[in-house]
């Protein structure tokens, strides 16, 4: 076994990291304090290719792979998980669809602007009744004279309301199948189609800068060519993206974890009590040894599953794995670095307060840790 990054993976590490610490560090606390999203950062990151990392060149892309992907997730949630975020659900949830299951034609109509980061795309697939139960999809599709006609409601879409927002790819019931299940099938929906529209932004604990909102569809209209892969098989489809999804919400938690690990040992060494730093107390040392190891364990397991998806293996399991577990990884290290930081982590003056607020989607959004405990269990065989 070789755990050696390459030469091309070491410098988008570096790049992301320098830019997280020099871009995106000074500007965190505004952006989560005003929930503003981050229009300028963004700008940057698609002049980098971040957007782009793991398409092919021909669509817009850089060409990298999974794991230098999963690495550049991981240095800016490093410092800001909403910014990490809007990368992380841009390229593995709005636009790997398209990658995946979208004609040439597709390709070159959305891949290609998103790849390049002029446009960020949404993913439809949660509802206001249908969470862990996608299946349970309530929006329609039907289609008429060529057309297909959308109703219904998504909820918690990312990247979904932005100005710079291309549109989002919805799952729709589109029929019956034998045996009475619903039809399921992709739609894209650009921005500007009559009868789409977006709520205001959620005002949410965490990912304050990120853009989230619903969506409303009222007999909105799109041609029947925007449907995305095979009619009737869209579950499957968004189910396959959430597995790649999974990877980067867990480079995510990771990169979190290391945040709140970075931050606590930089004030336990400067924080002084009883005479001494106070990194050179036992109970306050052990903290710390104990989240380096967890934060270690996790970002392996992590770099694993992104590697088994590069070599075309079946990844599943792993991703499942690493997404679970670097998710209670995050919980356990952002909360021992407020810990450690006393009454000043309860500040928002200091990162560690944002982390902490921070974290707790990463064991709610892309399957919750039961779901996740769920799918594991069923990929076991039980």
């Amino acid at each position: 076994m070789n755990f050696d990054l390459s030469g091309d993976q070491q410098a988008i590490q570096r790049l992301c990291r320098d830019f997280a610490r020099e871009v995106v560090a000074p500007q965190a606390e505004t952006l989560d304090r005003e929930a503003a999203f981050p229009y300028e950062i963004v700008t940057q990151m698609a002049e980098l290719g971040l957007f782009g990392l793991p398409f092919p060149e021909e669509y817009g892309g850089a060409g990298a792979d999974t794991v230098s992907y999963a690495l550049a997730v991981m240095e800016l949630a490093r410092i800001d998980a909403s910014v990490a975020i809007t990368l992380a659900a841009h390229v593995s949830l709005g636009a790997s669809p398209f990658y995946l299951f979208g004609s040439e034609a597709q390709k070159q109509q959305f891949l290609v602007p998103l790849a390049q980061g002029r446009q960020l795309w949404g993913f439809g697939l949660t509802e206001p009744g249908a969470g862990s139960d996608a299946g349970a999809c309530q929006t329609r599709a039907d289609l008429r004279d060529g057309s297909w006609v959308i109703n219904g409601t998504k909820a918690f879409i990312t990247n979904s309301g932005t100005d710079i927002t291309g549109g989002t790819t919805i799952t729709a019931v589109t029929g019956s199948e034998p045996g009475g299940r619903n039809e399921i099938t992709n739609i894209i929906v650009p921005q500007a189609t009559p009868g789409f529209s977006r709520s205001k932004k959620y005002n949410k604990m965490g990912w304050r800068a990120s853009d989230t909102r619903e969506l409303s569809f009222v007999d909105a209209i799109v041609p029947e060519e925007n449907q995305l892969g095979v009619r009737g098989r869209g579950l499957k489809q968004f189910l396959e993206v959430l597995d790649g999804g999974r990877i980067s919400v867990a480079a995510l938690s990771v990169g979190l974890a290391w945040g709140a690990y970075d931050e606590a040992l930089k004030y336990a060494q400067a924080r002084v009590q009883f005479g001494r730093p106070i990194s050179k107390f036992q109970a306050i040392a052990f903290k710390l040894a104990d989240m380096l190891m967890e934060i270690e364990h996790a970002r392996v397991m992590v770099l694993k599953a992104a590697w088994e998806k590069d070599e075309g293996r079946d990844f599943s399991l792993t991703a499942s794995l690493a997404k679970l577990y670097s998710g209670e990884v995050s919980r356990r290290v952002v909360n021992e670095a407020v810990q450690i930081h006393g009454g000043y982590g309860f500040m928002d003056e200091y990162p560690v307060s944002r982390m902490y607020r921070d974290q707790k989607i990463n064991e709610i959004g892309e399957g919750t840790n039961e779901v996740q405990r769920l799918v594991i269990a069923r990929l076991m065989g039980l």
